[in-house]
C-alpha cells in the first residue's frame, strides 16, 4: 500500500497489501496526536522506511513502560508510523495510507470515546492485547535484525535511550501525544 506524507515529502510502501489489524483509537493521547475525536493506527511487520533527511523523530512513554517513537515529516508535520524497540510490528498512521479498507476496523480506547462507536463493531473498552494483531505474532516480537531496522532519522532507539522514559497513564500503546 502507498503512504505519505501531507506534502509529499516523505513517501513509502507497506510490506503487506493489507495491514495485520486496523484500530481506531479513542484515547486521550490519540486524540491530541491527531487533534480529532480519535486516531487511527494500521499494523504492519516492520519494514525499512526510505532515506529522508526530512523524517524526524519523537519518542513518549507508554503505559506498559516502553518507549513509543513516533515518525513524522519536518516539512509538514504529518505523523507517519510509530515503533516500540524490540517489536517487529509498526503502527502506521491510518490517514496517510491509500486505499484502506475501514469495514474490520477495531474501535479501542471505547471508555473515553467522544462519538458513538457504531453498532455491531469489534471494539474494547482499553486496548486487547498484542497477539490480536494475528496468529503470527509471536513470529512478529521476535527480536529484531538488521534487515528489519526503521532507516532514516531515527532507526532504532537504544536501550538507554528508553530506560529514562516514564510510563503515561490511560494511553494506548498505539498513540504518540
Amino acid at each position: 500500500m502507498d503512504a505519505r506524507c501531507q506534502c509529499g515529502s516523505v513517501a513509502f510502501k507497506t510490506p503487506l497489501q493489507k495491514p495485520l489489524a486496523l484500530y481506531i483509537c479513542h484515547c486521550a493521547e490519540c486524540r491530541r496526536q491527531t487533534s480529532s475525536a480519535f486516531g487511527t493506527s494500521a499494523i504492519f511487520p516492520r519494514f525499512p522506511l526510505p532515506p529522508s533527511e526530512l523524517l524526524s523523530c519523537y519518542k513518549r512513554p507508554t503505559p506498559s513502560g516502553h518507549t513509543l517513537y513516533c515518525y513524522f515529516c519536518r516539512n509538514c508535520g504529518t505523523r507517519l508510523l510509530h515503533t516500540t524497540p524490540g517489536k517487529n510490528v509498526v503502527s502506521v498512521k491510518g490517514g496517510c495510507i491509500e486505499g484502506l479498507d475501514w469495514t474490520r476496523a477495531i474501535h479501542i480506547w471505547t471508555k473515553s470515546a467522544m462519538i458513538p462507536i457504531p453498532e455491531g463493531t469489534e471494539s474494547y473498552s482499553a486496548e486487547p492485547t498484542e497477539s490480536d494483531y494475528c496468529t503470527s505474532q509471536e513470529t512478529l516480537d521476535q527480536p529484531p535484525d538488521m534487515a528489519g531496522m526503521l532507516v532514516g532519522s531515527g532507526g532504532w532507539p537504544t536501550t538507554s535511550e528508553a530506560a529514562n522514559d516514564k510510563p503515561v497513564k490511560g494511553a494506548c500503546e498505539l498513540s504518540g501525544p
